[in-house]
């Protein structure tokens, strides 16, 4: 025997009002497994003697802990602008429902709600994707004992594993943002986010340190409109939503890439304004931020130009290809 809840043929959309906060709740799952690999593997580095810098091969001088290696720091870099940029996602967006739920304006609800709207599917897949990644890292760094399960960085992993499949896979979010999330309420969602953005930009303009960050974020963000544009403008729906999950990880990048320039917008200053006590702390957020739009913001420029050209070549693929028969 069964109970209908709510009216007749809306329990899909019920079932989503609650799924939509639970996927908010994955993402932060995913996120706490990334960042205990992260501090795992970091107290590891610090603490694990192994090899000696190129170029200073004397067998008798003092092995250095393997964080003084460029290619350990670069896997704890990796780490951390995921783990910590996957924190500032996932908060902003916890902010923003307890906004929706304690305002008493429709106007102001209206906008939070279709807000959240365009950013839960980034919310809960973009720390899955790559805070799994990030427990990938922690395993490297701990090499062959990273494998074994006398560590905890292998079952960080594993656990992990779940977040890019569960309450909605990668795909079907790909598919969600890029098929009905961007073009809200008339496209309203990218208007609410770009003035939410804007702050930020406005700052940076005026920081000598990171003016170049701001003007990339704001290039990369004019390229994800025009792509979004280009994409709308396809009749054959299978065709326009083909590529939803490289336009996921790169609509992702891009909010990631704004929120890291919030955090070294406010590392900055207060490293202008003197702060000593937590000065390591603050540094460590501007070299996270330099990194990430170094390395990471130009892949995600790569991916949307991938998703504007509507490549076919997947599309026009047979089945019997894949094996030659």
């Amino acid at each position: 025997m069964g109970y209908l809840v709510g009216e007749e043929n809306e329990g899909l959309k019920n079932m989503f009002h609650m799924m939509n906060e639970a996927r908010i709740g994955v993402g932060m799952g995913a996120t706490m497994s990334g960042l205990a690999g992260y501090l795992y593997s970091l107290d590891y580095a610090r603490n694990r003697p192994q090899g000696r810098h190129p170029g200073h091969k004397d067998p008798n001088s003092p092995m250095l802990p393997i964080i003084e290696h460029a290619d350990i720091r670069r896997l704890l870099m990796e780490q951390k602008v995921a783990v910590e940029g996957s924190l500032a996602l996932l908060t902003y967006c916890s902010q923003l429902v307890d906004q929706q739920l304690t305002s008493e304006h429709s106007e102001t609800s209206q906008r939070l709600s279709l807000l959240l709207e365009l950013l839960t599917p980034i919310a809960k897949s973009w720390p899955s994707e790559y805070t799994l990644e990030a427990n990938k890292h922690a395993i490297q760094i701990l090499g062959g004992y990273g494998y074994t399960r006398e560590y905890p960085v292998e079952r960080l992993y594993r656990d992990n594993r779940l977040n890019p499949i569960h309450e909605g896979s990668h795909g079907i979010h790909g598919l969600d943002l890029l098929g009905r999330k961007v073009n809200l309420a008339g496209g309203a969602t990218l208007a609410i986010f770009e003035e939410e953005m804007q702050p930020a930009l406005e700052a940076a303009s005026g920081n000598e340190t990171l003016a170049e960050m701001g003007e990339s974020l704001s290039n990369i963000w004019q390229m994800a409109k025009r792509t979004t544009e280009t994409v709308n403008q396809e009749p054959d729906t299978v065709t326009r939503l083909s590529s939803a999950t490289p336009f996921l990880d790169a609509f992702g990048h891009v909010v990631i890439a704004w929120l890291w320039l919030r955090q070294a917008l406010i590392a900055h200053e207060a490293l202008q304004n003197g702060a000593q006590a937590d000065a390591d702390f603050y540094e460590g957020k501007v070299a996270a931020c330099h990194f990430f739009y170094r390395y990471h913001l130009p892949q995600a420029a790569e991916k949307l130009r991938y998703v504007a050209s509507q490549d076919r070549s997947v599309l026009d693929t047979q089945a019997s290809w894949f094996t030659g028969a």
